[in-house]
């Protein structure tokens, strides 16, 4: 739950007293222009910086570490090792998040068949299509079955076939009970996926 969220920069507000609630299960779409505090309010989730004003809970209690190492991030601006190897690259996140070495290979594999990416393990990030490095940031944020994700701008360049699968991941991911707040600018998509905007 995120209650009178407040954040300025200077003297611009970036977020000004919003409050909303991600369910068990659902799957909440947080649409706005450029510079709306879209980003601002998923940076302030995971803890990424301090509000000014204004609490984010978890289960009734403020959001802490524990918490946090329970969340699935992907950031606008993406967070990968360029030369790292796909495979090692999203075990590592997993292991990370409290993944025990072998299980994490295991879980690492499986995202990368479900998410279309199944013979690319060796593949160095950086030399992935814009798609592919998109689908490996996914399985970097779900490979430890976090109970929150948090998307930001995760459709952004993806071409239909690839919305299509990542939908179906959503989707697959809420009725395993996992949470979802994730920003976009396709409209038509946000109102198609989502259970409240």
């Amino acid at each position: 739950e995120i209650s009178e969220l407040y954040q300025r920069f200077g003297e611009r507000i970036a977020v000004d007293k919003l409050s909303l609630t991600v369910g068990k299960g659902e799957l909440v779409g947080l649409v706005g222009p450029n510079g709306a505090g879209k980003t601002t309010t998923m940076r302030a989730v995971m803890g990424i910086f301090q509000p000014l004003g204004g609490s984010i809970t978890w289960s009734g209690h403020p959001v802490g570490l524990s918490d946090r190492l329970r969340f699935g991030y992907m950031p606008e601006e993406r967070g990968l090792y360029p030369q790292m190897r796909v495979l090692n690259q999203i075990a590592y996140f997993a292991r990370l998040h409290g993944v025990e070495p072998r299980a994490a290979t295991s879980q690492a594999q499986q995202w990368l068949t479900r998410l279309g990416l199944e013979g690319r393990e060796q593949d160095r990030v950086v030399a992935l299509s814009h798609g592919n490095q998109q689908r490996v940031q996914l399985a970097v944020a779900l490979v430890y079955q976090p109970e929150l994700l948090v998307l930001d701008e995760p459709f952004a360049g993806l071409d239909p076939s690839a919305v299509d699968s990542l939908s179906e991941v959503l989707r697959a991911e809420t009725s395993r009970g996992t949470s979802v707040l994730f920003s976009s600018h396709q409209l038509d998509l946000v109102e198609r996926l989502c259970d409240r905007i």
